[in-house]
Formats: structure tokens, C-alpha cells, sequence
């Protein structure tokens, strides 16, 4: 506005007039448009700031790193099993015991960088291999079998749960790495080592698949268990029932998000302000909590590790925020682009097409499938909806760059987006497949 004005001004040929309106116009309009753009600003303000919400403090970060490379006072990474920071130990007494009784039993787990459909092909021969364990009374020829892990996506699980117990909204977890590991389950031995003995090596042949496998590999992310006690005495809440216990988090972090992982029995409900915890519960003396913190990294370079690093983080944007923020879920092949292309993990995949499949879906295919995508959310069940006659929605995708090394991710980066794509839209069956 105040270009138009001079611009205007400087039109005018008489110079007397010219003099006077710009002497107007600075002691009274100028002041009313500065005003405007000042109250135009504020008012901008106010409305991005009723649109922010706490959902980026509760982002998950993961990657994986060597054993020996795991950094105790990391800024923001954590082992996803803290016993995982210490070497593995074979128990051979209970070796001894499962093959006396002829059972199986799980000997290590393993972390294979590889695709996902070469893992599918490794799971679905269900062939044994052979291996030696040696131990001080010599070496013992063993067979085992492969089977996928689940020790790391049932810590995926449990977090889910705590969401849930929190009132906190749930998001996939992007950790590409979890689906990787295999458990090495001892079926046979060609003899029974004595109690006295103890184990000094394992060694398993994988055939040609023992080029992917990697012995010290450990998952990491951005949760930390903490033990949180009260800031101060239990106070009777609102209902003259319950009691509200409050804990401070200016010593561990205001900008973080945190969890309670408790008894439902025992939680009422949980309430976030700024620097405090709540917990309200029938219990009536000051205890000790269970606290997991989601720390939200501020990396530098000592932050970096050997693997990339993965979330589940959103991009900042207005419309996302606004569209978060409505009930209503907009069934358009834009609003599915938008929701792809929110997330970070977009940056490597584009959606190249969308398209519903009018003729009813197979099962979906799961981690052990032999589809391009699987479900990262199977823990979340659908009482509502019945699977069967449900239409498939078919998501194309395309590799975004150029390829290289961690290309084996790929899918399994196409299968967390398909996943969340799936809770916009529970009513199809979405599938992931490669342009």
C-alpha cells in the first residue's frame, strides 16, 4: 500500500499539491497502515499458533549401530532392549537341558542387511543349517533353523499400548531395521556338552545368504526409561476421589515427550502441561513412576552413526496442521499425495499413482509374506470393519535419486507409508507396489 502511494505522489505535477498530500499522508495514513500490517501480523500469529500441537514431541527416531559403537550418554539414542548393550551370553546349561528333552531353542539373534523379499525367501524354506559351537570340551555339530525375531517388534507393540494408555495419538513407527533380525533356533546337536563345559564361539554358515548376515548389530531409538518420582505430596483432584501427582521435567527436558507406563488400574488419566506431569490416580501416597521419554534430537556431529536415520516425523507445514486438526478426512487422490509427502521418509519414495482395485483383495501380506509391502501395524485390530470384500487400494511407487547402498530399506520404507495411508483410510486394503 505504501508503494502505491508514492508511486501516485510522484504522478503529480504540481508540486505544491504534491507537497501537501505527501505531508497527509505521512502524519495520517502511513500510521493507519503500519497499524493494519502490525494487527494483520498478529492476527497471523494467533492462528498458527492455535493450530500447534504437541504430535512432533512424540516423534520416533531409529537406526542401528555396532555393538561396540553403542554410546552410553548419546544425546537421543537409546537401545530399544538396554540388555542389548552387553555381549550376548549362550546359556549352555540350558542348552544341555532342551536338547536332553528334544526341544528347541533360541541361540542368537541377527541382524541381515538385506531386502525384504530376499528375507522372505530365507523364511520361507524353512531349511536348517549347520553350525559348530565350541566350547573348553571341544566342538559340538549343530543344525538350526532361521526364524524371524520378535524381540524388537514387540517392543514396538508395547509402545502402542502406551500411547493408547496415555490418550496420545498413534503413528507408525518408521524403524526400518526392526523387521531385519532373524532368531538362530538350535534344533540338533551331534552330541550333549557336559555342564562343566563352557561356550568360547558360535559359528553358523547361512549358505548363500551369510553374506547378509551381521553378528553385532544392535536397534537403536530415541526412548529412554526413566524412574520419576513426585515433585511433591499428592493432591485430592477435581472429582475429591482421585489424587493428582505431579512431576516436574525441567531437570530431564521440557521440549521432550513423555510417556507413563503403568497399570491402568492404577491411572485415571494423564495430563501434559508446560514444565509438569500429571498423573492422576486413586493412589494416595507419592510413589515412583515409570517414565518413558521420547527425546527429540538436535543433531550435531557427534550425533551421527554408521546407518542412516529413520522417524516417523511429519513435515512442517500450515495445511497439515489445519488438516489435523479436522474430523472430516478428504477422499481425494490429493489428499493422499499430501499425507505421503508429509513425511520425511517421503524424501527417498514418490507416489506415483493411486487406484482402487473393484475386484475384492487376497490376504494381506504380512512380514513373512511374499508381497512388495507389509502391515507395520498388525496389533491394531478392526472391530468395526470386516476384512472380507474389502476393495484394495493400490499404491504405486518410484525410488526417488539415485541408487545405492541402503536401497535394501527401500521396501520396507514403502511399507510404513502404505501403513499410514491404511489408518486415513481403514474401509480399503492398501498395498504398496514398485512402478
Amino acid at each position: 500500500m505504501k508503494d502505491i502511494v508514492a508511486d501516485r505522489l510522484s504522478r503529480m505535477e504540481d508540486l505544491e499539491q504534491r507537497k501537501l498530500l505527501k505531508q497527509l499522508m505521512n502524519g495520517l495514513f502511513n500510521g493507519i497502515v503500519e497499524y493494519q500490517e502490525q494487527m494483520n501480523e498478529t492476527l497471523e500469529r494467533r492462528i498458527f499458533e492455535e493450530l500447534e500441537d504437541d504430535e512432533d514431541k512424540h516423534d520416533i527416531f531409529a537406526t542401528v549401530c555396532r555393538r561396540d559403537d553403542i554410546d552410553p550418554i548419546h544425546d537421543f539414542l537409546y537401545p530399544m532392549l538396554p540388555e542389548d548393550a552387553a555381549p550376548p551370553v549362550i546359556e549352555l546349561n540350558r542348552i544341555i537341558q532342551c536338547l536332553g528333552q528334544g526341544e528347541e531353542m533360541r541361540l542368537h539373534t541377527l541382524f541381515m542387511q538385506c531386502s525384504h523379499s530376499q528375507l522372505n525367501k530365507l523364511l520361507a524354506g524353512k531349511r536348517t543349517f549347520r553350525g559348530v559351537l565350541e566350547t573348553t570340551g571341544g566342538a559340538c555339530a549343530i543344525e538350526v533353523r532361521v526364524a524371524r525375531s520378535s524381540r524388537y517388534t514387540a517392543q514396538i507393540e508395547r509402545l502402542y499400548d502406551v500411547f493408547q494408555q496415555n490418550g496420545v495419538p498413534w503413528k507408525t513407527v518408521n524403524h526400518p531395521y526392526a523387521y531385519k533380525f532373524v532368531d538362530l533356533i538350535l534344533t540338533g546337536s551331534d552330541r550333549i556338552p557336559e555342564s562343566s563345559e563352557e561356550v568360547l564361539e558360535l559359528r553358523i554358515d547361512l549358505e548363500h545368504y551369510d553374506r547378509f548376515k551381521r553378528n553385532d548389530i544392535v536397534p537403536l531409538w530415541n526412548i529412554e526409561r526413566l524412574e520419576l518420582k513426585n515433585s511433591g505430596f499428592p493432591v485430592p483432584a477435581a472429582d475429591r476421589i482421585n489424587f493428582e501427582h505431579v512431576m516436574s521435567l525441567r531437570k530431564t527436558g521440557a521440549s521432550h515427550g513423555y510417556l507413563v507406563d503403568g497399570d491402568e488400574e492404577n491411572i485415571r488419566y494423564i495430563k501434559r502441561s508446560a514444565d509438569e506431569l500429571t498423573v492422576v490416580s486413586p493412589q494416595e501416597r507419592s510413589g515412583v513412576w515409570n517414565v518413558w521419554k521420547l527425546t527429540q534430537p538436535g543433531l550435531t556431529p557427534l550425533s551421527k552413526v554408521g546407518y542412516p536415520l529413520y522417524s516417523n516425523r511429519r513435515k512442517e507445514g500450515f495445511i497439515g496442521k489445519y488438516a489435523r486438526k479436522q474430523a472430516a478426512v478428504v477422499r481425494a487422490t490429493g489428499e493422499l499425495m499430501r499425507v505421503v509427502h508429509s513425511f520425511e521418509a517421503a524424501e527417498v519414495l514418490e507416489l506415483a499413482a493411486a487406484a482402487v482395485d473393484h475386484a475384492p483383495a487376497g490376504a494381506t501380506a504380512g512380514p513373512s509374506g511374499s508381497g512388495a509391502t507389509y502391515g507395520m501395524n498388525p496389533f491394531i485390530s478392526d472391530n468395526i470393519r470386516s476384512e472380507a470384500g474389502k476393495k484394495r487400494l493400490k499404491l504405486t511407487f518410484r525410488p526417488r535419486g539415485a541408487s545405492g547402498e541402503h536401497d535394501y530399506l527401500l521396501s520396507d520404507l514403502m511399507s510404513f507409508l502404505v501403513s499410514e495411508i491404511q489408518m486415513y483410510f481403514p474401509e480399503y486394503r492398501c498395498e504398496g507396489e514398485w512402478a
